[in-house]
C-alpha cells in the first residue's frame, strides 16, 4: 500500500527530460514526478517535482474550506491548511513533524487568551528579509471583539530544538466599525505583506446582518521591528476605506493585498508600501466589465502616527470582466465545472474568486528598477461559453508604480483556469500556479512561467491531475501560494489542492506541494 499523503515517504530523486514531450505524470511510492521541456527558445530541459502535503485524513478536525496556502524558507517548507501547519525538509522531502499541528499551537503556548482559536483564512509566510518565520490569523470572537493573531519564529529552522515564537494579539474592536444595529463588521479574508518597515494586514469588512455583503476594507500597518526581537510592538496603525464603513450599498474595491517582498534586497529606504485590489463593474444590473484596479499607497510615520497617510491611485488597465461574474449576485462566482453532475443537473460548479486580485503581490527589487507583480481571474470565454483565465500585471516606478505590461493566460478554449498565485525569480522569470477544470477535467493544479524582460511566450506545466471532484460545496478554498526560494532564489514552490474520489460528505481533499525553475536560471 502506498504512503498516505504526507507520511514519511522515500526521498525523491528528480527527473529531467532532454527532449520535448506531453506533461506526464510518473507515480513512485506516493511521489509524483514531472518533467517537461521548457520553451524551445531557451532549448533547454526543465524539472518539475511534486509531493504530498496535508490531507484531510491527518487531522482531527478537517475543515471544507481549506485555502491551502505557505512558503519556501532556507531549511523548510512549511504549508497551511484551515488550521494546521506542517513543514517539510527540503532536501528530503519528509514533514518534520510526526503530524500537522494545529495552528494556534505558536499563539496559545505563549498564554494569548485571545488566540485559543482561529477562524479560518490563516497565512503563512516567510520574511526574507529577517529570514524569519510568520504566521497569522484572526480570531473567532468570544468576548465581543476581534484580534488578528500573529506569530514570528526565532529562527528560520523549524526544526530546531531552540524554535521559539513571538506571538502577538491586536485588538481590531476599534478598527471594524459597527453597523447600524450596533453589530461590529467582520473582518474576512485577512492578508499579510512583509516589508522593510512593517508587516502589513489587510482584511475586508463584511455586514454580518445583510448577507455578510462588503462594506469596506482596512489595512494595518504593524511594528515589525520590535516584533523580531520580541518586544513589545507600537501600537498598530490603521485605516479604512470608506473611512466610515455604510450599511447599504456594496463595496467593490474589496480585498486589499499587500506588496511582499521577495529575494534578499531590500527596497529603498523610506519606500512606501503599496497595495491593490481589482474594481469590480458598477453594480447596475447591466456593466460586465472593467477597466481600472486600485493601487493604494500606505506610508507609515512610526515616529509621528498622525503623519502617516493612506492614498489610493486608480490605473487604468485593459478591460476586463471578473471570474465567473454574476450580474444578478455579483458576489456569486462560482461557475468552474467539473466532471460531477450538479444536484439539479448539468455539471457541478466551484467558486473561481473571481471578484479579487489573489495574493500574493509579489515585490522584487533589481536595483536598476522596482518590480511588483499580481494576478486574478478574468473571464476569456464569450457568448454562453463562461471560460475562466489568468490575467497579470506588472508594475514598475521608483514613485507610484504604474502598469509597466499585462497579460491573458489563455491556452485554449474549453478549460477554466482559475485561483492563481504569482512569483518572481532574480532573473525576471514570472511562474504562476493555479487551479484548473473542466466538464471532462478533474479538478487539477498547473502553473505557467514565462521571462518578463524578453516577454517570452509562457510555457504551461501540469504539476498534478486530480482524479476526482468535490460535490458538497461551491467552494474550493480561497486562494493558493506560490514563493521563491531565497537560498538560490531561482526555484518556485507551489502548494495547491485536489481530490483522489469526490469528495460527497466526508472529506477527502489533498494538497500537493510542486518546485521547478524557470529554464536557464541557476
Amino acid at each position: 500500500m502506498l504512503p498516505f499523503p504526507g507520511s514519511n515517504s522515500p526521498a525523491v530523486k528528480s527527473l529531467s527530460l532532454a527532449e520535448p514531450m506531453k506533461p506526464a505524470c510518473l507515480k513512485a511510492a506516493g511521489i509524483a514526478l514531472l518533467a517537461v521541456l521548457a520553451s524551445s527558445a531557451l532549448l533547454s530541459a526543465q524539472t518539475v517535482t511534486s509531493f504530498a502535503g496535508i490531507s484531510a485524513s491527518q487531522l482531527s478536525n478537517p475543515r471544507n474550506d481549506i485555502d491551502p496556502n505557505g512558503a519556501v524558507g532556507t531549511k523548510q517548507y512549511a504549508e497551511w491548511t484551515n488550521v494546521y501547519f506542517q513543514a517539510y525538509d527540503k532536501a528530503t522531502l519528509k514533514p518534520i513533524w510526526p503530524s500537522p499541528l494545529v495552528g494556534t499551537k505558536p499563539l496559545t503556548q505563549n498564554g494569548l487568551a485571545n488566540c485559543g482559536s482561529i477562524g479560518g483564512d490563516g497565512v503563512l509566510l516567510f520574511d526574507h528579509l529577517a529570514h524569519r518565520w510568520v504566521i497569522g490569523g484572526h480570531n473567532t470572537p468570544g468576548n465581543g471583539a476581534y484580534y488578528y493573531c500573529i506569530a514570528v519564529s526565532n529562527t528560520d529552522d523549524l526544526s530546531s530544538a531552540q524554535l521559539k515564537w513571538y506571538a502577538y494579539a491586536f485588538n481590531l474592536t476599534s478598527v471594524v466599525g459597527k453597523n447600524n444595529a450596533g453589530q461590529a463588521f467582520f473582518p474576512d479574508w485577512p492578508k499579510l505583506g512583509t516589508w522593510s518597515d512593517a508587516y502589513y494586514l489587510t482584511f475586508d469588512l463584511l455586514d454580518v446582518n445583510n448577507h455578510y455583503q462588503p462594506v469596506g476594507a482596512s489595512v494595518c500597518a504593524l511594528d515589525r521591528s520590535l516584533m523580531l526581537i520580541n518586544a513589545t510592538p507600537r501600537p498598530m496603525q490603521c485605516f479604512t476605506d470608506p473611512p466610515n464603513p455604510p450599511t447599504a450599498g456594496r463595496y467593490l474595491s474589496h480585498s486589499l493585498i499587500p506588496a511582499d517582498v521577495e529575494g534578499s534586497t531590500a527596497p529603498p529606504a523610506g519606500r512606501h508600501e503599496f497595495l491593490v485590489s481589482i474594481q469590480n463593474p458598477p453594480d447596475d444590473g447591466v456593466t460586465t466589465t472593467s477597466g481600472a484596479i486600485n493601487l493604494w499607497e500606505l506610508a507609515v510615520n512610526w515616529s509621528n502616527p498622525a503623519n502617516s497617510t493612506f492614498t489610493n491611485h486608480t490605473l487604468q488597465v485593459p478591460i476586463y470582466t471578473p471570474g465567473c461574474y454574476n450580474l444578478v449576485h455579483i458576489g456569486y462566482t462560482w461557475c468552474a465545472p467539473e466532471p460531477l453532475t450538479g444536484p439539479t443537473g448539468g455539471h457541478h460548479k466551484i467558486d473561481s474568486v473571481g471578484d479579487r486580485f489573489m495574493p500574493r503581490m509579489a515585490y522584487r527589487n533589481f536595483g536598476a528598477h522596482e518590480s511588483f507583480l499580481v494576478s486574478h481571474t478574468v473571464r476569456t470565454g464569450t457568448g454562453a461559453n463562461t471560460q475562466t483565465s489568468i490575467r497579470w500585471y506588472e508594475l514598475r516606478g521608483s514613485g507610484v508604480p504604474t502598469l509597466f505590461q499585462t497579460n491573458t493566460l489563455k491556452f485554449d478554449t474549453a478549460t477554466f483556469r482559475f485561483m492563481p498565485s504569482i512569483a518572481q525569480d532574480k532573473n525576471g522569470n514570472a511562474a504562476v500556479g493555479y487551479s484548473f477544470s473542466s466538464n471532462t477535467l478533474h479538478p487539477g493544479i498547473r502553473a505557467a512561467w514565462w521571462n518578463l524582460p524578453l516577454s517570452t511566450a509562457p510555457t504551461e506545466l501540469t504539476l498534478f491531475n486530480g482524479t476526482g471532484d468535490q460535490g458538497n460545496t461551491t467552494q474550493y478554498g480561497d486562494y493558493s501560494s506560490m514563493t521563491v526560494d531565497p537560498v538560490d532564489d531561482c526555484t518556485f514552490w507551489y502548494v495547491n489542492e485536489y481530490f483522489t474520489t469526490n469528495q460527497t460528505a466526508t472529506l477527502n481533499w489533498h494538497t500537493r506541494i510542486s518546485h521547478f525553475k524557470a529554464a536557464g536560471c541557476n
